[in-house]
């Protein structure tokens, strides 16, 4: 039991990282800014993996009635919020800021109890709660790069993510499994995503996406939507296996580590050339409109006579194009190195 219950619960930090960084690098790098297709098409693979599952007896799913349908219809709708105002937020601020704003969902938790419900908690989650409330609100007077419009969906997502949450602990629907309304949220989120692609304007706008055509594009949106799946998964693994405590504190042990991931993530990324254009046979779609920082300036010394490699660069002159130490192992290795540690795009390297 000890042995399960550790394996489920690494295996919901490392989903819960990927996931985390996965939809970063499609929102922010790509800059797939379509939410109602991105998050439309993360709930039908989804729900086309939970249903597989239900089929091959990997999970199990009830047969609802409607009333209990019907029921969970204003959960699911506020479930679409989270997921759809989560993508807003998270393609305009960092991942440690996005996470700050989400952990105060807990604070609209927290003072549901206390003032609607008049519960006795306890003075460390008060203080806890506090605590969540004075770090959100000093995030926008030291975040260097604030951006209003990426802190107004963060707090539109949060609002959601604390009412789903009370919703779900005031119902505590019997017949509803959790499987069965994760199915249900699914099932809604993809009909009313489809129906809002179009007043959106998210259906056409698509077509002008640079990386429509690219395949690292796609596979990158498969990749989120499988990682969302086993995320849910063992999301509900672990609740089912540990108190509610437990549960919350291997998700905060999750979170710093997505925080920490996040810049040295995006320079590999970018260090191993996701982003290069590539001109292929029928790929002349493909361009970079992205503008990206200058790589610093570098001068290449001539050839040792002696040891016949090159010397050590100089700054002078920008090391983009295709000179000695650029194609020379050592200097490779090392430009790769600086852009993976500094997080600078390599994109004019051509490692």
């Amino acid at each position: 039991m000890i042995a399960q219950r550790c394996l489920v619960s690494l295996t919901f930090c490392a989903c819960y990282l990927a996931s985390y960084l996965m939809n970063k690098y499609v929102l922010s790098v790509l800059k797939f800014t379509y939410p109602t297709l991105f998050q439309g098409w993360q709930a039908l693979l989804g729900g086309l993996l939970l249903h597989v599952s239900w089929r091959q007896g990997w999970v199990e799913i009830n047969r609802d009635s409607r009333s209990d349908v019907l029921t969970w219809l204003p959960a699911s709708v506020l479930f679409v919020g989270v997921i759809y105002a989560g993508s807003r937020a998270l393609s305009r601020l960092a991942v440690p800021v996005f996470l700050i704003l989400h952990n105060a969902a807990e604070v609209i938790i927290c003072g549901y109890q206390k003032c609607f419900r008049k519960e006795n908690i306890s003075s460390a989650k008060i203080c806890s709660a506090l605590f969540l409330l004075a770090a959100a609100g000093c995030l926008p007077f030291n975040d260097p790069q604030f951006d209003p419009e990426g802190y107004f969906w963060a707090v539109i997502h949060l609002f959601c993510v604390g009412v789903y949450k009370i919703l779900r602990k005031a119902w505590k629907l019997s017949t509803l499994s959790d499987i069965d309304q994760q199915y249900l949220n699914y099932i809604f989120s993809v009909a009313l995503l489809a129906l809002a692609s179009h007043p959106t304007g998210d259906l056409f706008s698509v077509l002008d996406f640079p990386f429509l055509y690219f395949y690292r594009f796609h596979s990158s949106c498969c990749a989120s939507g499988v990682l969302g799946f086993l995320l849910m998964l063992s999301t509900v693994k672990l609740q089912s296996l540990m108190a509610p405590g437990q549960c919350a504190s291997w998700v905060f042990l999750a979170k710093p580590p997505a925080g920490w991931a996040r810049r040295g993530l995006a320079g590999f990324l970018r260090a191993q050339g996701l982003l290069m254009t590539v001109v292929k046979d029928g790929d002349s779609r493909v361009e970079n409109t992205m503008p990206w920082p200058q790589a610093p300036r570098w001068s290449i010394r001539k050839k040792n006579p002696r040891t016949g490699s090159p010397s050590l660069p100089t700054p002078c002159q920008p090391a983009c194009c295709r000179d000695e130490i650029a194609c020379h192992g050592l200097g490779r290795t090392l430009w790769g190195l600086w852009a993976v540690a500094d997080g600078w795009p390599a994109l004019h390297l051509n490692l």
